[in-house]
């Protein structure tokens, strides 16, 4: 199963850097990178922290898909 995400279509919608996001939620730039690029599976407190800013579910910002 593969990790797709919509952080990157969440923080640009909501006009934020991957440094400004990295910092909101106590995380490095480099993770939100790894994230945004599919190579990093939060854990579920930063997945749920990452929802929180753009008051979303994690559901909607995070979906297994089959290979």
């Amino acid at each position: 199963m593969a990790l797709q995400t919509k952080v990157r279509e969440y923080r640009e919608k909501f006009g934020y850097k991957q440094s400004e996001l990295a910092e909101m939620v106590g995380a490095r730039r480099e993770t939100i990178v790894h994230l945004e690029n599919g190579k990093y599976n939060p854990s579920l407190k930063l997945a749920m922290d990452i929802a929180k800013i753009f008051n979303a579910k994690v559901e909607d910002l995070f979906e297994f898909m089959e290979d």
